[in-house]
C-alpha cells in the first residue's frame, strides 16, 4: 500500500551523495572478471555459503523451482497453469516466472538457481557482493515484461525487487545537492508496478506520473529503457520525467544519482537499458497536474479492395498530419492485412464533443464513399471519462470490459489491467519489430511514399503506428527532457513507432499439447522482416525502441542508442569496470558470449 503523503519537508540528503553500506574493502578497484560459473563448477558457492548469504538477507533468500517439469508430468497441474498465466499479476507473484514465456528461436524462460527477493536496499547489496565475489551471473527482475528475455537466466543468481513496492507522494521535493525548485513527485520502489502507482498518484493524489500505457509493466525497467506511455505526447519520457534515483553499483556502493549528483549515471539509467549500469532501488518522478478529462476513441474501417484500402490509408495519415499530431492523442492506428484499419486512440485536455468535432471530417470521408469503405459506428467509438477515474476500475468500465482485475482470492483492488493487455500475459513470440517514423515522412512531398509503404508492409503482415512512441508533435519542454536521455534522439523526431509483432498464446517447449509452433513462427519472422523493410526503406536507419524491437537486430547499438552509445559505453566502464551486470544487447554486452557467462578474448563494443 502507498505510504501517506509526506510534508515536503526536504530529505537530509545533502551529503550523502555516496552511501556506504558496506565497509570501504568492498569498494576496493576491482579486477576484470573471469567467466562466471555455474552450478557444478568447483567454485559454485557450496550450500553453507548460501545459507550464509540467506542468514545476512534474514531469510530472502530462495531456491527457485520452475513449475514447468511438473506440469510436464501432470495434465492437470499443466492445464491450470496454463489457465493462470492468462492472469499477469499471477506471472509477476512468481520468482520462476516472466510475462512472457519465451521466442521460438531465441529464449525459454527459465529461472534461476537462487533468488534474492530483495524487500530494501541493503538486500540488494548483500547480493550484487555475493554475485561479484563468486563470478555469478546475475540477474534483475522487477515487472517481468522483458520481451528479450533479460529479466531470467538459468545457473544464476536473481534480484528480484517486487516486494520493493512502496509509493510515496511529495509536494515539494528537491533532489539531493541540488538548488532547485521544490516541486511534486512521487518516489516509487523498483519493483511497484505502474498500476499501483496511477491509484496512488492519479486515483488517490489527483495528480498524473508518466508512466507505462500497459499497467503491470515494472516502474524501473520502463524508465531505464526510455519509457512510453498512453499519453508521452503531452507529458514525454517516463525518463525526461525522472527526478533522482538510488542506484547500487557492482562495488556494492549505493549511490543518489540525479542531476547534481551523479550526472553521468544518472543520464546512462534515463534509457540506457535496465540491469546494465546497476541495480535501481528507488525512483523519484515529476508529478505533473492532472488534465480534466481523458479520452478514447475505437473504431474500424474495412476497405473493399486493395484499391481502396491505399485511400485509405493516405486517409488515415492525411488526418493524422494535419489534426492529431499534437499533445492532445496518443496510442495507435492499426494497418491490418484484411484491408482493415483500427483505429485504438486515446486524448487528454479535450472534452468528448471537442473529440468527435476533430475526427468528423475523418468519418465524413469515409462516410463519402460506401462503395470503398463500411466503418463499425459504435455508440461508444468516442468516450471520455474524469482524468482522475481513468485507472480506476469502476463498476461501469468492469461492466462493459473497458478494465479487468486480477481475479485470484484476496487480491489487491488496484490489480488491474486493460482486456487488450491481457494477451501478452504468457505469450510465446515469434516475432518482433519497431521502426521509428521521422516526422519529416508527413511532409506533403513525402508522404505518398509513406502510405506506399505501409500499404506495401500489410501485403506481408499488420502494421501498428504507435504514435505515442514519437515525440515529434510533443510541446518543447517534452522534447527538451527526452533530449537529455540516454534514448536514440531520433525518438524526439519520429511521429511514430511503426511495430509489426505474432505471438501465440501460453505454450513451453516439452509440454505435450502445448509445444510453441516453430515453423509458423519462422515464417511469421520472414514475413514480418518484409513489412520491416519496406517501411525502412522510406525511414532509412531511424533506428529501434530496445524494449519493443526485434531479438535479432543488426547493427544493435545504432538502433537502439544512435550516437549515444560511445557515451554510454563510458559510463559502463566507470561504474562497472568488471562487467558484473549484463544483459543481452545491452551496452558493453559483447564483450560476453550472449549467455553472459564467457568473456569473449578481443571483443569489441
Amino acid at each position: 500500500m502507498p505510504a501517506p503523503i509526506d510534508s515536503g519537508r526536504r530529505r537530509l540528503l545533502k551529503a550523502a551523495a555516496t552511501i556506504p553500506v558496506l565497509p570501504a574493502a568492498a569498494a576496493a578497484p576491482i579486477p576484470q572478471m573471469a567467466d562466471r560459473v555455474r552450478p557444478g563448477h568447483p567454485h559454485w558457492p557450496a550450500p553453507a555459503v548460501w545459507q550464509q548469504l540467506g542468514a545476512q538477507l534474514e531469510g530472502g533468500l530462495r531456491q527457485v523451482r520452475s513449475p514447468w517439469p511438473a506440469c510436464r508430468a501432470d495434465a492437470a497441474a499443466c492445464a491450470d497453469l496454463f489457465q493462470r498465466a492468462k492472469n499477469p499479476y499471477f506471472l509477476g507473484d512468481d520468482v520462476a516466472l516472466t510475462q512472457t514465456l519465451g521466442w521460438v528461436d531465441a529464449w525459454t524462460s527459465s529461472p534461476s538457481a537462487y533468488a534474492v527477493e530483495a524487500r530494501k536496499t541493503s538486500d540488494v547489496v548483500a547480493a550484487v557482493n555475493f554475485a561479484r565475489e563468486h563470478r555469478l551471473r546475475l540477474v534483475v527482475k522487477g515487472g517481468g515484461h522483458s520481451y528479450q528475455g533479460t529479466s531470467n537466466a538459468p545457473d544464476s543468481l536473481l534480484v528480484w525487487t517486487r516486494r520493493m513496492d512502496a509509493v510515496q507522494l511529495h509536494e515539494a521535493f528537491v533532489p539531493a545537492n541540488c538548488a532547485a525548485a521544490p516541486q511534486r513527485a512521487v518516489s516509487v520502489g523498483a519493483g511497484a508496478l505502474w498500476a499501483h502507482v496511477y491509484d496512488a498518484v492519479t486515483t488517490r493524489g489527483g495528480g498524473y506520473v508518466q508512466g507505462g500505457g500497459c499497467m503491470t509493466v515494472g516502474v524501473a525497467g520502463l524508465v531505464q529503457s526510455g519509457g512510453f506511455g498512453s499519453f508521452s505526447k503531452r507529458f514525454g519520457l517516463a525518463a525526461g520525467n525522472l527526478l533522482e534515483a538510488e542506484v547500487v553499483t557492482a562495488d556494492g556502493t549505493v549511490r543518489i544519482a540525479n542531476a547534481c549528483t551523479h550526472p553521468d549515471l544518472f543520464w546512462a539509467i534515463k534509457g540506457g537499458g535496465g540491469g546494465t549500469f546497476g541495480i535501481v532501488t528507488r525512483l523519484v518522478l515529476r508529478v505533473h497536474e492532472l488534465p480534466e478529462t481523458f479520452g478514447a476513441v475505437n473504431f474500424t474501417v474495412r476497405a473493399a479492395s486493395p484499391d481502396a484500402f491505399r485511400k485509405l490509408i493516405r486517409l488515415a495519415v492525411d488526418h493524422y498530419a494535419e489534426r492529431l499530431m499534437n499533445p492532445h492523442w496518443g496510442e495507435q492506428i492499426r494497418i491490418r492485412r484484411d484491408n482493415a484499419l483500427a483505429v485504438s486512440m486515446v486524448f487528454q485536455g479535450l472534452g468528448r464533443s471537442e473529440a468527435n468535432a476533430i475526427w468528423q471530417p475523418f468519418f465524413d470521408a469515409v462516410g463519402a464513399a460506401p462503395k470503398d469503405f463500411s466503418i463499425d459506428f459504435s455508440p461508444l467509438k468516442v468516450v471520455s471519462t474524469s482524468a482522475r477515474t481513468f485507472w480506476s476500475p469502476t463498476l461501469l468500465k468492469r461492466t462493459l470490459g473497458f478494465i479487468r482485475r486480477d481475479d485470484r482470492p484476496g487480491a489487491p483492488e488496484a490489480n488491474v489491467f486493460w482486456p487488450g493487455d491481457q494477451g501478452q500475459a504468457g505469450q510465446v513470440l515469434h516475432a518482433y519489430q519497431s521502426t521509428w517514423l521521422p516526422a519529416v515522412l508527413l511532409q506533403q512531398g513525402r508522404r505518398s511514399a509513406l502510405c506506399d509503404a505501409l500499404f506495401a508492409a500489410s501485403r506481408h503482415w499488420g502494421v501498428s503506428l504507435h504514435f505515442n512512441k514519437g515525440l515529434a508533435g510533443a510541446p518543447p519542454d517534452a522534447i527538451d527532457a527526452a533530449r537529455d536521455t540516454a534514448m536514440n534522439p531520433v525518438a524526439a523526431e519520429a511521429f511514430a513507432l511503426a511495430i509489426s509483432g505474432a505471438e501465440e498464446q501460453p505454450s513451453y517447449p516439452g509440454v505435450a499439447g502445448h509445444e510453441p509452433h516453430v515453423a509458423e513462427a519462422r515464417e511469421r519472422r520472414e514475413a514480418i522482416g518484409r513489412a520491416r523493410d519496406e517501411l525502412r526503406r522510406v525511414a532509412g536507419k531511424a533506428g529501434s525502441y530496445v524494449s519493443e524491437s526485434d531479438f535479432f537486430e543488426a547493427g544493435w547499438q545504432q538502433a537502439f542508442w544512435g550516437d549515444h552509445y560511445p557515451r554510454l559505453l563510458g559510463v559502463k566502464a566507470k561504474y562497472d569496470p568488471s562487467g558484473l551486470f549484463f544483459v543481452r544487447h545491452g551496452v558493453g554486452s559483447v564483450s560476453w558470449t550472449d549467455d553472459g557467462f564467457s568473456r569473449r578474448p578481443s571483443a569489441g563494443h
